[in-house]
């Protein structure tokens, strides 16, 4: 099974991971949705056991995914399997339990060692195996080093990263000693290189958010597509604009990403592990059927050389 190394960190987890944000369900930001209708909790707990049983050993969330709420389902779901799991969370959006709402950013140090405490409750563990900055343009990057350095003295935490697309703050992180990743969006169609180039030269893991664009990479949305008033991709138009660029490059790319007997997702995939041997993607999912999809992929290799370069060729940009 494809296995990769959390960074420098010398930790080995399954290939892909699971992005636990759909499943933390509606949460809203100054009245705005900021997370995602349709989510049931008997089919995200159901999920994280096959998932399990299919290897996948390293979950990704956050504190503010539905205002601890997929913190609390994860506990629920691992109850008995802590010791075989690789815990990554993240901090930085203050959140309100009661009303599932967020507002401003914080990353004072005695913020961030509440909000780690309150993690640790949450998930039901003794420590975070991968603590993540999650404000991603913040300035505070030394400062906020600084503390998780001291969290991870104390023990609250194993490891830190930093959830960000900018390479200068990835930078910054980089020199920790116990940094071991940078959380960046790419995929098959987007993504910052400069970012990647920073895990790859630091030996960081790239761990990927959006690895199917959101679902836009699963093949199973049209320019007509419409999302409920209380989703984060409501807002969305894939008629128009850089989504449906998107949209309209990945079409471009279908009949290669699904060569060998792949689904679509499982070729977005096998290209994140062949750009680049630092990637963790960690696609979404809220029940059963997505984890068997993506997991699927685990049975595969990576894309290969050539089709590599055709993908390229097809995007119409510099050969990888």
């Amino acid at each position: 099974m494809m296995m990769r190394k959390l960074g420098r960190s010398g930790v080995s987890v399954s290939g892909i991971g699971l992005g636990c944000w759909a499943i933390g369900g509606v949460t809203w930001r100054d009245g705005k949705p900021c997370g995602w209708a349709g989510a049931d909790d008997t089919a995200a707990i159901a999920a994280i056991h096959e998932a399990l049983e299919r290897g996948v050993n390293f979950l990704d969330t956050a504190d503010v995914y539905g205002c601890g709420h997929s913190e609390r389902l994860i506990a629920k779901a691992i109850r008995g399997r802590r010791d075989k799991l690789i815990l990554a969370t993240k901090f930085g959006f203050p959140i309100n339990e009661g009303d599932r709402t967020t507002s401003g950013e914080r990353c004072e140090p005695e913020y961030i060692r509440s909000a780690c405490d309150a993690s640790l409750r949450r998930l039901e563990t003794d420590h975070i195996d991968l603590y993540q900055f999650h404000l991603g343009g913040s300035s505070d990057g030394v400062a906020v080093r600084e503390t998780l350095e001291q969290l991870v003295i104390e023990g609250k935490i194993r490891y830190y990263g930093w959830s960000t697309d900018q390479p200068d703050k990835a930078r910054i992180f980089a020199e920790g000693k116990h940094c071991v990743a940078i959380q960046q969006h790419f995929n098959v169609v987007s993504g910052n290189e400069e970012t990647l180039r920073v895990c790859e030269e630091n030996g960081l893991a790239s761990i990927n958010r959006g690895p199917l664009g959101m679902g836009i990479l699963t093949g199973k949305f049209t320019a007509e597509t419409k999302f409920p008033p209380d989703d984060v991709r409501h807002s969305w138009d894939l008629a128009a604009g850089n989504i449906a660029d998107h949209l309209k490059k990945f079409e471009a790319v279908r009949d290669i990403l699904t060569t060998g007997g792949r689904t679509l997702s499982q070729g977005a995939i096998c290209w994140l592990w062949a750009r680049s041997p630092v990637t963790i993607p960690i696609p979404g999912f809220k029940n059963v059927a997505q984890v068997t999809d993506n997991a699927g992929a685990l049975k595969f290799a990576p894309l290969a050389e050539d089709q590599m370069q055709e993908i390229d060729r097809l995007l119409s940009r510099a050969v990888s």
